[in-house]
């Protein structure tokens, strides 16, 4: 199958990349390097051994992308190209709703006038809001948002809708829950502009002595240690959800269906913490400060739906998630 990966030189589209080239499909990348950087094409080949296609374009430049569909000849899009961090949204939100809504749609306009049917979108588990018990099922109902972010994701995910309701569009919306590792080769990982908004990341800088210090969000939490507690899912696993979905548009005519993807756990702030320090046996300074807008308590998958029809299930840990991270952090500083 040729697929266009949009925002496919990001943290979870270029591991993406490198799964779909082992599961034999054919993947065309375009990104505008707004969060990420073009050394990640190069290492992209290195796993792969093999070239790939690629077009540095903004996804809101819908001519060129109509282009682009039509000269590969793509069966199927998988989108990633959007802005990500809570934390930023929430401060500068007027750049999340131009950003990732214009870019859908500039994408399903593409798609559209190119004949392409089949989607496999970037969601979130913030499209739930502050759920109002976990594991979280795909039936929960949608609150609103806790933030802009998570707002341009619930727009997005009825955009979708109505775009499939309108035109045949099929699409698979996959909602992720946090994110976390890189590939195993040490090649490939998050690559923050800037502070990091995401834990992860955070540590591993702190770890690597390029943060002074990491600040956990409240401790006052209704949690089993007062941290807040989330699904992290190794992003390898994340990526063959991507597969499994492409799988799923090619066999069933799917319409719009949505399939959460975590690991069905919950770890704390803390418990990551620790667990960093010891599979990799390094300290990571932290101090208390307080909550931070738009966060919640409590916030991770019953992933039940993806096992059963997507054939899909988390099989690495959270220790394999931050031991690869920390690989990952180590190369970078070489």
């Amino acid at each position: 199958m040729n697929v266009l990966v949009t925002g496919g030189a990001g943290f979870i589209g270029s591991i993406t990349t490198t799964e779909l080239v082992s599961a034999g499909h054919k993947p065309v990348i375009v990104d505008n390097f707004s969060n990420s950087q073009k050394f990640v094409l190069d290492n992209i080949e290195k796993i792969t051994g093999k070239k790939l296609d690629f077009y540095e374009i903004d996804v809101r430049d819908t001519d060129k992308l109509h282009e682009i569909l039509k000269t590969n000849n793509i069966d199927a899009v998988i989108h990633f190209a959007a802005y990500k961090a809570v934390g930023e949204s929430v401060d500068n939100p007027l750049k999340y709703y131009q950003n990732n809504l214009d870019g859908l749609l500039s994408v399903l306009d593409a798609m559209k006038n190119a004949g392409v049917s089949n989607i496999v979108f970037s969601s979130s588990a913030t499209v739930y809001g502050d759920p109002d018990t976990v594991p979280i099922t795909e039936n929960a109902t949608l609150k609103p948002p806790t933030n802009p972010y998570g707002a341009t994701k619930q727009m997005a995910e009825q955009i979708l809708r109505d775009a499939s309701n309108a035109h045949g569009l099929n699409a698979v919306l996959l909602r992720y829950f946090n994110p976390i590792g890189a590939h195993p080769s040490g090649l490939l990982g998050e690559l923050p502009i800037g502070t990091p908004n995401n834990l992860v990341p955070y540590v591993t800088q702190t770890a690597a002595g390029i943060r002074n210090k990491l600040t956990v969000f409240g401790d006052d939490y209704d949690t089993p240690d007062g941290s807040g507690v989330r699904d992290y899912i190794h992003v390898v696993d994340l990526a063959k959800a991507h597969i499994a979905a492409l799988d799923f548009l090619d066999s069933e005519n799917a319409g719009v269906d949505v399939f959460n993807i975590g690991t069905g756990t919950g770890s704390s702030v803390l418990e990551v913490i620790q667990t960093f320090k010891k599979v990799n046996d390094v300290t990571v300074p932290y101090e208390i400060g307080p909550r931070r807008s738009g966060d919640i308590g409590t916030c991770y998958a019953s992933a039940e739906k993806a096992q059963k029809e997507l054939g899909w299930k988390a099989e690495l840990s959270l220790e394999d998630a931050l031991k690869d991270a920390w690989t990952w952090q180590q190369n970078l500083e070489k």
